[in-house]
Protein backbone atom coordinates (compact mmCIF):
# COMPACT_ATOMS: atom_id res chain seq x y z
CA UNK A 1 0.00 0.00 0.00
CA UNK A 2 1.05 3.58 -0.52
CA UNK A 3 1.42 5.85 2.47
CA UNK A 4 -0.24 8.69 1.11
CA UNK A 5 -3.72 5.87 0.71
CA UNK A 6 -3.30 5.28 3.91
CA UNK A 7 -3.68 9.17 4.89
CA UNK A 8 -6.82 8.89 2.28
CA UNK A 9 -8.01 6.41 4.70
CA UNK A 10 -7.67 7.69 8.18
CA UNK A 11 -9.01 10.98 7.21
CA UNK A 12 -12.04 9.09 5.38
CA UNK A 13 -11.92 6.55 8.91
CA UNK A 14 -12.29 9.64 11.22
CA UNK A 15 -15.37 11.10 9.17
CA UNK A 16 -17.44 8.45 9.46
CA UNK A 17 -16.63 7.90 12.54
CA UNK A 18 -17.93 11.77 12.82
CA UNK A 19 -20.83 10.75 11.04
CA UNK A 20 -22.48 8.51 14.10
CA UNK A 21 -20.43 10.43 16.98
CA UNK A 22 -18.04 8.13 17.48
CA UNK A 23 -15.30 10.01 19.95
CA UNK A 24 -11.48 8.20 19.63
CA UNK A 25 -8.81 8.45 22.15
CA UNK A 26 -6.14 11.43 22.42
CA UNK A 27 -3.34 8.81 21.11
CA UNK A 28 -5.13 9.05 17.53
CA UNK A 29 -4.08 12.25 17.07
CA UNK A 30 -0.76 12.24 17.50
CA UNK A 31 0.91 13.34 14.37
CA UNK A 32 3.56 11.00 13.03
CA UNK A 33 6.45 13.59 13.46
CA UNK A 34 5.47 14.02 17.36
CA UNK A 35 5.93 10.31 18.12
CA UNK A 36 9.51 10.80 18.28
CA UNK A 37 9.18 12.90 21.46
CA UNK A 38 7.16 10.65 23.49
CA UNK A 39 8.64 9.38 26.29
CA UNK A 40 7.98 6.36 28.45
CA UNK A 41 4.76 7.26 29.87
CA UNK A 42 3.57 6.15 26.14
CA UNK A 43 4.73 2.69 26.27
CA UNK A 44 1.49 0.91 26.56
CA UNK A 45 0.15 2.58 23.77
CA UNK A 46 2.98 1.12 21.83
CA UNK A 47 3.46 -1.94 23.65
CA UNK A 48 -0.20 -2.51 23.04
CA UNK A 49 -0.36 -1.54 19.97
CA UNK A 50 -3.29 1.19 20.51
CA UNK A 51 -3.93 3.17 17.64
CA UNK A 52 -4.26 3.05 13.61
CA UNK A 53 -4.25 0.02 12.01
CA UNK A 54 -4.87 0.07 7.96
CA UNK A 55 -4.44 -3.46 6.09
CA UNK A 56 -4.21 -4.90 2.80
CA UNK A 57 -3.59 -8.15 4.59
CA UNK A 58 -0.62 -8.52 2.23
CA UNK A 59 -2.65 -8.66 -1.12
CA UNK A 60 -2.37 -5.24 -2.60
CA UNK A 61 -6.02 -4.90 -3.20
CA UNK A 62 -6.94 -3.18 -0.19
CA UNK A 63 -10.89 -2.83 -1.83
CA UNK A 64 -11.43 -6.79 -2.14
CA UNK A 65 -9.36 -7.31 1.06
CA UNK A 66 -8.66 -4.91 3.44
CA UNK A 67 -9.50 -3.45 6.83
CA UNK A 68 -9.45 -0.20 8.48
CA UNK A 69 -9.18 -0.30 12.40
CA UNK A 70 -8.44 1.73 15.53
CA UNK A 71 -7.39 -0.48 18.61
CA UNK A 72 -8.66 1.82 21.45
CA UNK A 73 -7.79 -0.82 24.38
CA UNK A 74 -5.47 -3.71 25.28
CA UNK A 75 -3.71 -5.85 27.49
CA UNK A 76 -0.08 -7.81 27.41
CA UNK A 77 -0.67 -11.60 27.09
CA UNK A 78 0.81 -13.20 29.83
CA UNK A 79 1.01 -10.44 31.89
CA UNK A 80 -0.88 -10.50 35.28
CA UNK A 81 -1.06 -7.20 35.92
CA UNK A 82 -2.84 -6.05 32.35
CA UNK A 83 -6.06 -5.32 30.90
CA UNK A 84 -7.72 -9.22 30.20
CA UNK A 85 -9.73 -7.35 27.65
CA UNK A 86 -9.04 -5.59 24.36
CA UNK A 87 -11.87 -3.33 22.15
CA UNK A 88 -11.57 -2.06 18.51
CA UNK A 89 -13.49 0.35 16.51
CA UNK A 90 -13.42 -1.54 12.27
CA UNK A 91 -14.35 0.42 9.39
CA UNK A 92 -15.94 -2.52 6.94
CA UNK A 93 -16.50 -1.54 3.03
CA UNK A 94 -19.11 -3.09 0.53
CA UNK A 95 -17.67 -6.29 -0.07
CA UNK A 96 -14.28 -5.92 1.21
CA UNK A 97 -13.29 -9.01 2.94
CA UNK A 98 -11.34 -9.69 5.67
CA UNK A 99 -9.52 -12.83 4.90
CA UNK A 100 -10.97 -16.50 6.80
CA UNK A 101 -8.74 -16.48 10.39
CA UNK A 102 -9.79 -17.70 13.07
CA UNK A 103 -7.73 -16.73 16.62
CA UNK A 104 -6.35 -19.82 19.28
CA UNK A 105 -6.33 -17.38 22.35
CA UNK A 106 -8.67 -14.94 21.60
CA UNK A 107 -12.68 -15.20 22.09
CA UNK A 108 -14.42 -11.78 20.38
CA UNK A 109 -17.68 -10.65 19.73
CA UNK A 110 -17.93 -8.47 16.63
CA UNK A 111 -20.98 -6.15 16.75
CA UNK A 112 -22.34 -4.15 13.91
CA UNK A 113 -22.66 -0.58 15.38
CA UNK A 114 -24.61 0.79 12.64
CA UNK A 115 -24.38 1.39 8.54
CA UNK A 116 -24.61 -1.71 6.44
CA UNK A 117 -25.21 -5.08 7.73
CA UNK A 118 -22.37 -7.55 8.16
CA UNK A 119 -22.09 -10.59 6.39
CA UNK A 120 -19.78 -13.74 8.27
CA UNK A 121 -18.97 -16.73 6.65
CA UNK A 122 -17.96 -19.61 9.27
CA UNK A 123 -16.49 -22.86 9.40
CA UNK A 124 -14.80 -24.67 12.42
CA UNK A 125 -11.15 -25.67 12.04
CA UNK A 126 -10.76 -29.20 11.96
CA UNK A 127 -7.98 -31.05 13.95
CA UNK A 128 -5.19 -30.42 11.19
CA UNK A 129 -6.39 -26.29 11.20
CA UNK A 130 -8.16 -27.43 7.92
CA UNK A 131 -11.87 -26.83 7.20
CA UNK A 132 -14.00 -29.05 9.02
CA UNK A 133 -17.46 -29.87 7.70
CA UNK A 134 -19.34 -30.08 10.74
CA UNK A 135 -22.08 -27.80 12.08
CA UNK A 136 -21.05 -24.32 13.34
CA UNK A 137 -22.61 -23.36 16.80
CA UNK A 138 -23.14 -18.97 16.41
CA UNK A 139 -24.16 -17.65 19.48
CA UNK A 140 -25.68 -14.04 18.79
CA UNK A 141 -26.82 -11.81 21.51
CA UNK A 142 -26.95 -14.69 23.79
CA UNK A 143 -28.94 -17.02 21.55
CA UNK A 144 -27.15 -20.28 19.86
CA UNK A 145 -28.09 -21.53 16.92
CA UNK A 146 -26.33 -24.19 14.73
CA UNK A 147 -25.61 -23.55 11.02
CA UNK A 148 -24.05 -26.10 8.22
CA UNK A 149 -20.26 -25.19 7.79
CA UNK A 150 -19.85 -22.36 4.91
CA UNK A 151 -22.79 -20.22 5.82
CA UNK A 152 -23.23 -16.17 5.72
CA UNK A 153 -24.38 -15.49 8.72
CA UNK A 154 -26.11 -11.92 8.50
CA UNK A 155 -25.72 -9.32 11.47
CA UNK A 156 -27.87 -6.25 11.32
CA UNK A 157 -26.71 -3.26 13.29
CA UNK A 158 -27.40 -3.43 16.74
CA UNK A 159 -26.33 -7.39 16.73
CA UNK A 160 -23.27 -8.94 17.67
CA UNK A 161 -21.61 -12.33 17.07
CA UNK A 162 -19.37 -14.74 19.04
CA UNK A 163 -16.17 -16.09 17.62
CA UNK A 164 -15.19 -18.29 19.96
CA UNK A 165 -11.80 -20.16 19.40
CA UNK A 166 -10.57 -22.39 16.09
CA UNK A 167 -13.84 -20.62 14.72
CA UNK A 168 -12.67 -19.71 11.08
CA UNK A 169 -14.51 -16.65 9.92
CA UNK A 170 -14.47 -14.21 7.17
CA UNK A 171 -16.34 -10.77 6.74
CA UNK A 172 -17.86 -8.28 4.77
CA UNK A 173 -20.20 -5.12 4.62
CA UNK A 174 -23.50 -5.79 2.38
CA UNK A 175 -24.16 -2.29 0.45
CA UNK A 176 -23.02 -0.08 2.09
CA UNK A 177 -19.96 0.94 4.88
CA UNK A 178 -20.71 -0.83 8.51
CA UNK A 179 -18.87 0.62 11.40
CA UNK A 180 -18.26 -2.32 13.40
CA UNK A 181 -16.81 -3.31 16.77
CA UNK A 182 -15.38 -5.59 18.75
CA UNK A 183 -14.84 -6.28 22.68
CA UNK A 184 -12.52 -9.56 22.98
CA UNK A 185 -9.96 -10.95 25.26
CA UNK A 186 -6.24 -9.62 24.91
CA UNK A 187 -4.98 -9.02 21.44
CA UNK A 188 -2.33 -10.00 19.64
CA UNK A 189 -1.91 -9.82 16.12
CA UNK A 190 1.67 -10.88 16.11
CA UNK A 191 1.25 -14.37 17.32
CA UNK A 192 -2.66 -15.28 17.36
CA UNK A 193 -4.00 -15.49 13.99
CA UNK A 194 -4.57 -18.52 11.87
CA UNK A 195 -5.03 -17.80 8.01
CA UNK A 196 -6.86 -20.22 6.11
CA UNK A 197 -4.64 -18.93 3.25
CA UNK A 198 -1.54 -17.36 4.47
CA UNK A 199 -1.60 -13.64 5.02
CA UNK A 200 0.24 -10.60 5.90
CA UNK A 201 -1.03 -9.35 8.86
CA UNK A 202 0.38 -5.88 8.34
CA UNK A 203 0.96 -4.34 4.69
CA UNK A 204 3.83 -3.36 3.12
CA UNK A 205 4.04 0.43 3.21
CA UNK A 206 5.28 2.28 0.07
CA UNK A 207 6.57 5.89 1.17
CA UNK A 208 5.46 7.85 -1.89
CA UNK A 209 4.85 10.85 0.79
CA UNK A 210 4.88 11.66 5.10
CA UNK A 211 2.90 9.98 7.42
CA UNK A 212 -0.05 12.31 8.87
CA UNK A 213 -0.39 9.32 11.22
CA UNK A 214 1.84 6.39 12.15
CA UNK A 215 -0.20 2.93 12.45
CA UNK A 216 0.16 0.75 15.35
CA UNK A 217 3.39 -1.27 14.18
CA UNK A 218 5.09 1.77 13.49
CA UNK A 219 5.91 3.51 16.95
CA UNK A 220 9.28 4.35 17.77
CA UNK A 221 11.23 3.45 20.75
CA UNK A 222 10.69 5.82 23.98
CA UNK A 223 13.81 8.77 24.03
Amino acid sequence: MKRSEINRYIREFRRELDKISFKIPPFCDIKADEWKEKGHEYDEIRERMLGWDITDFGSNDFYNTGLMLITLRNGKMGDPNSKTYAEKIMMVRDGQKTPLHFHWHKMEDIINRGGADLLVKVYMADENEGLSDRDVPVTMDGVTRYYPAGSIVRVHPGESITMQRYLYHEFWADGDIAMVGEVSMVNDDSKDNRFYVPNGRFADIEEDEPAEYLLCNEYPEAK
